[in-house]
């Protein structure tokens, strides 16, 4: 990665990292701090901030944490209750880590990117959580298992992506982005004709006596 970054280099990772965020807080956390620790993303000094990531500590808490999601995500309405529990917390994960790739020194973009990234990871957690709910309603247990699984390989692959291509990672976040609301959408109709009852037909007259 150059050492000097455009803006566009900037808003790519504050919007992937933001994106990830919602859907693996945790893993998005350790990849992080793992990748910076061993030197396989070698941040510029203007992202030094995100160097408490590869603190020892930072990584064993968001590993125990990560590796209680990667199997609470995989059980059918385990998942649900998870999601439930970091409604807050994934928001407020991806607006820090966005507001950490941000100049410190530019306090308007720092309110601007804490704003956006807590909307781009809630939106993404949003319908992560909306599309599990369709998914458990299937009585087999392989759909939370292969939903989960392309999850964690997306958000590996992604992350990699935003702090060694930038720019493409954020098109492709954006793209997904779009792609989640309109997952949301779809989600909510489908959940909404699975729990509507269907009202039942009047006996007619004749039948009734």
């Amino acid at each position: 990665m150059p050492d000097n970054l455009g803006i566009m280099e900037i808003l790519g990772i504050a919007g992937s990292v933001s994106l990830l965020s919602g859907w693996r807080l945790y893993l998005t956390v350790l990849a992080t701090g793992l990748a910076m620790r061993y030197g396989v993303v070698p941040l510029p000094e203007h992202l030094a901030s995100l160097q408490v990531l590869a603190n020892p500590w930072v990584m064993g808490v968001a590993g125990v944490a990560a590796f209680m999601e990667f199997f609470a995500d995989k059980v059918a309405w385990l998942d649900t209750i998870w999601d439930t529990i970091h409604t807050f917390i994934r928001p407020v994960g991806g607006a820090l880590l966005a507001l950490a790739v941000i100049d410190p020194g530019d306090p308007a973009m720092q309110v601007m990117a804490f704003l956006l990234g807590g909307g781009a990871s809630f939106l993404a957690h949003s319908g992560k959580a909306s599309a599990r709910a369709v998914v458990n309603t299937s009585p087999e247990p392989v759909s939370n298992v292969v939903v989960s699984t392309v999850e964690d390989v997306a958000t590996t692959g992604l992350l990699y992506l935003a702090y060694s291509h930038p720019i493409a990672a954020g098109a492709v976040a954006a793209v997904l982005l779009v792609l989640t609301v309109a997952l949301m959408v779809i989600a909510w109709r489908v959940l909404r004709r699975i729990f509507t009852r269907v009202p039942a037909e009047p006996v007619p007259a004749a039948l009734e006596s």
